[in-house]
């Protein structure tokens, strides 16, 4: 997934300085003939490098150009994902085409937000309603039994390409992959998270992909009945949790998407977590926008307090995503979400706040009305007892 990068300046192998090479020619090409000579080049680059472990010379192009080249930074990172998510295989003589998933789901909880392996009567309900719902009539679909936190996902493009390979075999087998799950890392806890089921689907080349490709298909229609037939078989699994299924999509536009979705989500679960815990309304809350700065601007954080005083009970970090940056208008949007929560109070404070945390415990730090970066702390009278109600 693209993500912001500082490049350092070391010499770039002759891997990566070819990767530059053929990004950049992509970048300048004048039409669509010249397009396919660059990006099958490019491609062919890649998919060398994605077999062999060259994972430091993908990136340590993508650094050099993210610097000197935007356009073709994104032409290259555009490229590694598309070939760590795809690929053509031949299978009974017959070429497939091949496409790493994520259906996403965000979630909220003050217990635990499940993940681990899946049974596998639930892979083949899931596995069901996302061929009836979300994928092509020709589609052969094969899931990991494992519904992944984000600390659980592939860690690079070479990972990335290596579950891609996996799942094609079983999918072209009519099998499901079993995750071996020993080295997994382990998942953090919070308020709001996201988790991911994996998947592939194996097509005959030439063939739509989703729903929405074909003639009768339509994509809002698609997530409706994802979220009503499929979420009825997660239910038993997120007992005791607000959760909200997102549509399936190629992997790292899935990601990306609900790493977008999330940061809204986050907003409403807070709002909704303060009402069930402590029952405070919306309108008692007040809210408190800072800009939080590294070498630049980074994230906003929100401090969630009561109305009448200074206390931030609850905190939300706000990353900047993709091509988020100080001109955007985030503000805007964070403000618009904690109304639409129903918080009335919203304050921002034009600082310049640093990327605090508690030497503690390292939780971030949020803003209060009197413009500090300070813990935030649940009262000591906080019910002991609440249960999370359906965000919609």
């Amino acid at each position: 997934m693209k993500r912001t990068r500082f490049g350092a300046r070391e010499r770039l192998s002759r891997d990566a300085a070819e990767l530059q090479r053929l990004a950049t020619g992509l970048s300048e090409s004048g039409g669509k003939l010249e397009d396919g000579y660059w990006e099958n080049q490019l491609a062919e680059a890649v998919d060398s490098l994605l077999k062999n472990g060259g994972e430091d010379d993908l990136n340590a192009a993508l650094d050099r150009l993210f610097e000197s080249n935007p356009r073709a930074h994104d032409e290259l990172a555009d490229m590694i994902e598309a070939r760590a998510e795809s690929c053509r295989v031949e299978a009974a003589g017959q070429p497939f085409d091949i496409l790493l998933f994520a259906a996403p789901l965000l979630a909220w909880s003050r217990f635990s937000i499940a993940s681990g392996n899946l049974p596998t009567a639930l892979l083949q309900a899931l596995s069901v309603q996302l061929g009836a719902h979300v994928f092509a009539g020709q589609a052969r679909i094969a899931l990991a039994n494992y519904l992944f936190s984000p600390d659980q996902l592939p860690r690079s493009y070479c990972d990335t390409r290596q579950l891609t390979q996996e799942l094609a075999t079983a999918a072209l087998a009519g099998q499901h992959l079993a995750i071996d799950s020993s080295g997994m890392a382990e998942t953090n806890r919070f308020l709001s998270d996201a988790r991911y089921l994996i998947g592939a689907i194996a097509l005959p080349a030439g063939s739509p992909l989703f729903r929405w490709n074909e003639n009768d298909g339509n994509k809002d229609a698609a997530l409706k009945e994802w979220q009503r037939q499929g979420g009825a078989n997660l239910e038993s699994l997120l007992t005791g949790c607000a959760w909200q299924l997102q549509l399936p999509n190629a992997y790292h536009a899935a990601c990306r998407d609900a790493d977008r979705q999330s940061r809204p989500y986050s907003l409403q679960a807070s709002v909704a977590f303060l009402q069930t815990t402590l029952n405070l309304e919306p309108e008692q809350l007040r809210a408190v926008i800072g800009p939080c700065y590294d070498r630049r601007l980074e994230e906003y954080r929100v401090g969630l307090g009561p109305q009448n005083g200074e206390e931030v009970y609850h905190g939300i970090v706000w990353p900047l995503l993709g091509n988020d940056d100080e001109n955007s208008d985030t503000v805007g949007e964070i403000e618009t979400r904690l109304r639409e929560a129903g918080v009335k109070d919203v304050i921002f404070l034009d600082h310049r706040f640093p990327m605090e945390f508690c030497d503690d415990c390292g939780a971030p730090m949020f803003p209060n009305a009197e413009g500090e970066l300070v813990h935030a702390q649940m009262p000591e009278e906080a019910a002991s007892h609440a249960t999370p109600t359906l965000l919609h």
